[in-house]
């Protein structure tokens, strides 16, 4: 199913860069349809249910659309994924439309956990650091995780940043029991 996933992100991000359109307003709609999916099991049935005719699907869709404020391609979009019966595979596809995205656009997303609230001048340094690292602009999410007990721990992607306290003893540890 990964290659079916991709396929359909790939599709929506040539539109999104292709189209010119606004890949933030394009995230912030699917985001918001996800949501709306997932907590919403009777609109989900009827756009799952094979019996259901396509033009009363879209009809429903149209009417959601209008509703949301929907750019067309998010639209067309969800009807293609309602007509291909992919729309199970709706919240794996939204993940890999932003991840493409992404890509395509020099970005990365960080997730920056530090013991302590970072302030405004903290956060454009360690951004600007993170973006040395990747050789991409940064778009970070922060936590807070008191058991750092100081510095901070960085994600982007499958990579971690471990500049923690928390993670200074750990290393130290273990150079203990290897020497």
């Amino acid at each position: 199913m990964a290659s079916v996933v991709g396929a359909y992100a790939r599709a929506l991000a040539d539109v999104v860069v292709g189209s010119k359109l606004e890949p933030a307003r394009m995230l912030q709609e699917l985001h918001a349809t996800e949501l709306l999916l997932a907590e919403s099991d009777p609109l989900r049935r009827v756009l799952e249910n094979p019996s259901i005719p396509g033009d009363r699907k879209r009809a429903v869709l149209d009417a959601i659309a209008q509703r949301m404020g929907m750019t067309r391609q998010a639209r067309n979009f969800i009807a293609v994924l309602t007509d291909h019966r992919r729309l199970p595979l709706f919240s794996d596809i939204v993940k890999q439309v932003e991840q493409e995205l992404n890509d395509r656009l020099g970005f990365a997303d960080a997730i920056v956990s530090s013991a302590r609230p970072l302030g405004d001048p903290e956060k454009q340094l360690l951004e600007a650091e993170i973006a040395k690292l990747t050789g991409r602009r940064v778009r970070a999410r922060y936590q807070q995780d008191a058991s750092l007990l100081g510095g901070a721990v960085v994600r982007v992607g499958s990579t971690i940043y471990d500049g923690s306290v928390k993670g200074q003893l750990a290393r130290i540890r273990e150079q203990l029991m290897e020497g």
